[in-house]
């Protein structure tokens, strides 16, 4: 099955989620939740204090599955996104992404909380945001950001989704995987043009993406190198064009302890 279909397919089931949720607690009720909260701990200020730097800020993910690459943990009773993201902190994270599709990534809402708990790191609700009430809802769970990925959204769905975030103190980092999308988000007012290096039609990833991409991006922005950085050198690499920013996470979650392997990528750099 193609990318495409896939990705048809996940919105088609978001539609419905979220139309399911919207009967289950109201968006007033969501908005309440989120004005009880302590304030956003700001996701873009955390990576653009270590990119001003030229140091590496690295957005480690947290998730169980993909389409893609199938169960990466496939016992749910040795996930425990609580206990990673506090070693994800422990080696040098600078902040955290957290995968809430239930699905197709075997995510959850309550894991934002969970991550909150045990740190002091903003984490980023990556799902796939197409309606405001998603967005209040990542306020209300608990996230600092949210992912806005071009390939599903128009201009105008992603700007008013945009606005939305802004009116909640959250950041948006906004996913591109071509120059047309790039383009169309060049109209957004974040600082956070994530470049995803996987091709949609087949599942390819290539630094290649970044590096083209990241030459035709306006210089007040951040670029994040999303997908397909899976050692030193690929940073290495990405480092020598100036990209400083990167969202890594198969290449930790593979392992036992992904923080540990957090560590040793960030020692190589130290």
């Amino acid at each position: 099955m193609s990318k495409e279909n896939i990705l048809d397919r996940i919105m088609h089931r978001k539609a419905q989620e979220v139309s399911k949720r919207r009967r289950q607690r109201s968006e007033s009720e969501l908005l309440t939740i989120a004005g009880s909260i302590e304030p956003s701990r700001g996701f873009a200020n955390a990576i653009r204090r270590q990119v001003d730097k030229k140091a590496p800020a690295i957005i480690a993910e947290i998730k169980r599955a993909s389409p893609s690459k199938g169960l990466i943990i496939p016992d749910p009773d040795n996930f425990h996104p609580d206990q990673i993201a506090k070693e994800y902190q422990q080696n040098g994270a600078t902040c955290i992404s957290c995968l809430t599709d239930k699905d197709f990534f075997a995510g959850d809402e309550k894991f934002i909380q969970q991550i909150r708990d045990k740190t002091a790191l903003p984490v980023l609700r990556k799902d796939f945001i197409f309606d405001p009430y998603q967005v209040v809802e990542a306020r209300a769970i608990g996230a600092d950001a949210i992912l806005l990925i071009m390939a599903v959204l128009s201009l105008p769905q992603a700007q008013e989704l945009e606005a939305a975030a802004s009116e909640l103190g959250l950041d948006v980092l906004v996913e591109v995987h071509n120059e047309e999308e790039l383009e169309y988000a060049h109209d957004l007012k974040t600082p956070l043009m994530g470049v995803n290096n996987r091709n949609l039609k087949t599942f390819q990833t290539s630094l290649d993406v970044t590096m083209r991409l990241a030459a035709m991006t306006e210089t007040n922005r951040i670029v994040v190198s999303e997908s397909g950085i899976n050692s030193a050198d690929d940073i290495k690499m990405l480092r020598k064009n100036n990209i400083h920013a990167y969202l890594i996470g198969t290449a930790f979650m593979k392992y036992v302890n992904p923080g540990v392997e957090l560590g040793k990528l960030i020692k190589e750099f130290l």
